[in-house]
Parts: C-alpha cells; sequence; structure tokens
C-alpha cells in the first residue's frame, strides 16, 4: 500500500488566471506559480512557464510569444492550457515512475458544460487518470476554515485574477452565486487606462500590477503613497516617468470596486432570510490576491454593513481548500461533481 501511494498521487489544481497552485497529498502545495507560458514560433517549443515566463511579459522579440491561456477563469488556449499543465505537474514528480491517480480541480460557478469539458479534458491528457470538478468558492470556503457543512450561512467574496466569485453556501451547496469577470486584471486595466488618460502614459499589465500592489486602495488612506511608473509618453514617444499617488490607484479603480461592492449587495439580498441572518452574525469571508487591496474589507462592510473579515492567506485559500478534499476524499465527495466517463461504444 506505501509503494502504491508513492507512486500513484492525488492532486489538487487551483488553475486560476493569474496563478496555478497544484497541491499533492502529503506534501501540502508544492506548486504556486503564474499561469503564464512562453513559446517560441519558430521551433513551437515552449520556452518558459510560470515565474520565468512572466518575467517575459512586454520585453520578448516577435517569434516568442508570451501568452496567459485562461481568461476570466475559461481556458482561451487549450493546447498551451494543456502545456503549461504538463510542466508544472513535471515539478513535483520526486521520480520519473509517479503518475497522477485522481485529481481536483477548481472551477468558476458559471462555466458551460463545453468550458467545464474543456478544463477536464487538459487535465486527462496531461496524466490524470480521473478528473473531478468542485466549485471555487466552495473550496475557498473549506480552505478558509468556514463550516460549509452546518446548516447555516456562509458567505465568501474570492477575488481572484481573472473572476470575482461570490456565494452563500450551506449544508455543503451553494445557495446564491454570483460570478463577475472583475477582479484582478480589470483592476490592472483600470490603471493603465487611467495612466493613459490623466498622464498621458503608455504602460504594461507588469507596471500596471506592480503600481496596484504598491498604491492601490479601495478607501481613502491615512498614510501618503506614491510610486514611480515608467512607459512611454503617448505624445512624443519617449520614454517618461511620472509619479502615481494612492488617490491615483483609488480613482482608477473605483468603477470596478463599485461593481463588486453591489453584486456582494445582490447576493446578499437574494439570501432566503433565515440564511441572512446568519450572514449578519457570521459576517463575510474574503480571499483570493484582490482580498489583499488596502482598504477592500473596509469598504464592504461600509456598503453592506455586515462584518468583513480577511482570510487567513487569502492566495492560498482554494489551493488549501482542495488539500482538504484530496486528504480526506471520502468525506468529501459530496462537493464533487462527477468524474469524466468515457463515452459508451456500440459495437
Amino acid at each position: 500500500m506505501a509503494l502504491f501511494s508513492t507512486i500513484f498521487k492525488d492532486i489538487g489544481i487551483d488553475l486560476g488566471t493569474a496563478n496555478s497552485l497544484i497541491y499533492v497529498k502529503n506534501a501540502g502545495i508544492v506548486v504556486n506559480e503564474p499561469s503564464v507560458a512562453a513559446m517560441n514560433a519558430k521551433t513551437n517549443r515552449i520556452l518558459a512557464v510560470g515565474d520565468e515566463a512572466k518575467k517575459m511579459l512586454g520585453r520578448t522579440p516577435a517569434h516568442i510569444n508570451v501568452v496567459r491561456p485562461l481568461v476570466a477563469g475559461v481556458i482561451s488556449d487549450f493546447e498551451m492550457t494543456e502545456e503549461m499543465l504538463r510542466h508544472l505537474l513535471q515539478r513535483p514528480k520526486t521520480n520519473s515512475f509517479t503518475s497522477y491517480r485522481r485529481a481536483i480541480l477548481a472551477i468558476p460557478n458559471d462555466l458551460t458544460e463545453v468550458e467545464r469539458k474543456s478544463v477536464e479534458d487538459a487535465a486527462l491528457n496531461v496524466g490524470c487518470a480521473k478528473v473531478y470538478l468542485v466549485e471555487s468558492p466552495v473550496a475557498a470556503a473549506l480552505g478558509a476554515g468556514l463550516p460549509i457543512a452546518l446548516p447555516s450561512a456562509s458567505l465568501i467574496v474570492d477575488i481572484g485574477g481573472g473572476t470575482t466569485d461570490i456565494a452563500v453556501i450551506s449544508m455543503g451547496g451553494t445557495v446564491v452565486s454570483r460570478t463577475l469577470k472583475i477582479a484582478g486584471d480589470r483592476f490592472n486595466d483600470d490603471i493603465i487606462r487611467f495612466a493613459r488618460d490623466e498622464f498621458h502614459l503608455a504602460i504594461g499589465e507588469p507596471t500596471a500590477e506592480f503600481a496596484k500592489i504598491s498604491v492601490g486602495s479601495a478607501v481613502p488612506l491615512d498614510e501618503r503613497l506614491e510610486i514611480a511608473v515608467r512607459g512611454r509618453d503617448m505624445t512624443t514617444g519617449l520614454p517618461l516617468e511620472v509619479v502615481m499617488k494612492n488617490t491615483h490607484a483609488r480613482a482608477a479603480l473605483g468603477k470596478s470596486l463599485r461593481a463588486v461592492t453591489d453584486s456582494v449587495r445582490e447576493v446578499i439580498e437574494e439570501t432566503p432570510p433565515e440564511l441572512a441572518g446568519d450572514v449578519l452574525r457570521q459576517g463575510i469571508t474574503l480571499c483570493g490576491g484582490g482580498a489583499l487591496l488596502r482598504g477592500l474589507d473596509e469598504l464592504l462592510e461600509k456598503e453592506t454593513g455586515v462584518h468583513v473579515t480577511i482570510a487567513e492567506d487569502p492566495l492560498t485559500c482554494v489551493a488549501r481548500g482542495l488539500g482538504q478534499m484530496i486528504d480526506d476524499f471520502e468525506s468529501h465527495r459530496e462537493l464533487l461533481d462527477n468524474p469524466l466517463r468515457p463515452p459508451a461504444i456500440n459495437l
């Protein structure tokens, strides 16, 4: 049995728009890297995946394509997703004989059947024997330590790279949910547009993300934050450096943050009365990379009147939830969708 468990591993995969995390049974989170791949168009070979590929964003010659194969939580480039996943799965292997027996993948709430099947196919094609799917908010709530199996409401807001998943969970199932295509990537785009309109400065996505992390906020701050942002002057075409303050970043993010808070309010309004009372008592839990935006918990609390808590280590909540399912599969089987079954062939 020990030899079997050594060769055949069970894994959880959080295939996110911004970052991909892999949890291996009895080993914990072994991969946490950006969902980015770089390919040489001349040789049709993958040059880099993860951190190394992200460093190339906006810095490559014409024959090297750096792509993010997932957009808004959905696979947009199937072949690149498959290659990226294959490379990431090779990293935690301790020997060449190791294979993956069972995989649980987290997906957004509102995927179509075609989109769900593309996720399953990608995992099957890279060597996973059996694939299960679970909704990301359920995995995130489990990873955040919420009592999702009890008949009481757990409201989770998971702000990732491509989507914001909002869900009220009770007795292991989603009661009310909403998925927005407004999250970390949209916040970056907001900053890019603001720099263009306000400073006539063209900047790339890595610079916008750095500015968001450095000076971004959802509410006015007591301290004054500012950062030097470099790009191309759209008037002269020459390099230019400007100073971006936290007030600039807050103005850039305002519209998107309003959409997020409005959606949280709508989910609460649609929640059954008894569960709404539970939400008021237990509060809202924030997770995902977006939860790290300064003052976002204060903004949500002000808009909803409900206490907001940021989960411990919000970036890994989904992966830790998948880990709990992997480590105790039978206890959490009811949270999962059925595995993909091969079609019957009539001879």
